[in-house]
């Protein structure tokens, strides 16, 4: 098979969206990743917060690479079980209400049993609120009629619903014609499908790395921390593969890999930015540098943390994040490329 094949890493992709990860109910996910590399014939192991680590033994066992994706996703809590038999909700992660307003949903017990529901306004009938365009998209009007026949906080409590079940978002993937795909949360499991991909040929083609490299598949960036430990001390580049952000002012778009120059939390490593672009140029990679202002990564995390690294970010353009996302598979397939031709290429120091 060759390498890359797009179209094998969209059909993976749409598998991953498929399965719900809302930011600290992602075990489901977890697994379907870790079995899907011990068929790989990977080990595998789990930290302590749930996410997952593959170390690939390489020449150089004193100097390290670490990549990491994140799984987890956008979603939400009950926050309360109103008189009228409806939910109210807490967000994970940051988005805007009128992000999933009319959103299709699933509300997961603790005993795993799941009903679903329509994320709503309050005031949403036109025919009987006067501000239903008007009023607030807030945490006091947004609320999730459950597909169930309940009236009261009374016959919600009855099916087992409670105050913290996770709340994830219908992720509604097509895969069109023309090579788009067109889902929630392709922020981050683009890039982790990604990663699985690269795992599979490193393994099916028998290629030995130039350093050792640990891939971390992490599982509570929207929330900050994902990727900030289980970081060994050999490791001397740190690389986030997450999304490119698009949108007015900015460089990046659908078609090409993104390299992040900076973010909110600052510049990162100078060196690893050229390298990365210095790798495009000669792989006949389409990029585009970018900045993004109100962004974070699990690399800028990996850096608050204290962690001695030098780090950077790239990944597949995605429009509208944190909303209903679209990229094309010209963009994730430039960011296959970048990766693998990064992992093969000499350390910046």
């Amino acid at each position: 098979m060759t390498y890359p094949d797009v179209k094998a890493t969209m059909k993976l992709l749409k598998d991953l969206v498929s399965i719900p990860s809302p930011t600290g109910n992602t075990g489901k996910i977890i697994t379907f990743v870790e079995n899907l590399l011990h068929t790989y014939g990977y080990e595998t192991e789990r930290n302590n917060k749930g996410g997952l680590l593959i170390t690939i033994p390489g020449e150089n066992q004193s100097q390290h690479r670490f990549l990491t994706a994140h799984v987890d996703t956008l979603g939400a809590m009950v926050k309360k079980i109103k008189s009228n038999g409806r939910l109210k909700l807490s967000m994970i992660g940051g988005f805007k209400w009128n992000a999933v307003e009319g959103e299709y949903c699933t509300i997961e017990t603790s005993s795993g049993k799941t009903y679903t529901g329509t994320i709503l306004m309050h005031q949403q009938s036109v025919h009987v609120y006067k501000d239903a365009g008007d009023a607030e998209r807030s945490n006091e009007n947004i609320e999730v009629r459950i597909d169930e026949k309940v009236t009261n906080e009374e016959d919600v409590r009855s099916l087992g619903i409670e105050v913290g079940d996770f709340v994830s978002f219908d992720p509604r993937p097509v895969i069109t014609e023309s090579g788009f795909i067109k889902s929630r949360h392709l922020d981050d499991k683009a890039s982790v499908a990604i990663l699985i991909r690269l795992l599979k040929h490193l393994k099916e083609d028998n290629i030995t790395l130039p350093y050792t490299t640990h891939i971390l598949i992490s599982n509570n960036e929207e929330i900050g921390y994902g990727g900030n430990s289980n970081i060994p001390p050999e490791t001397v580049e740190y690389v986030a593969v997450d999304m490119g952000a698009l949108g007015d002012g900015q460089a990046s778009d659908e078609y090409t890999v993104s390299i992040c120059a900076k973010d909110s939390s600052g510049p990162y490593h100078y060196g690893l930015r050229k390298h990365f672009v210095e790798l495009a140029k000669e792989n006949d990679i389409d990029y585009k540098v970018d900045i993004y202002p109100y962004y974070g990564s699990d690399a800028s995390a990996a850096i608050s943390a204290g962690n001695d690294i030098i780090h950077g970010l790239i990944g597949a353009g995605i429009e509208s994040s944190h909303a209903f996302e679209r990229t094309h598979e010209s963009s994730i397939l430039n960011t296959e490329k970048l990766v693998y031709v990064y992992v093969l290429s000499k350390m910046v120091i």
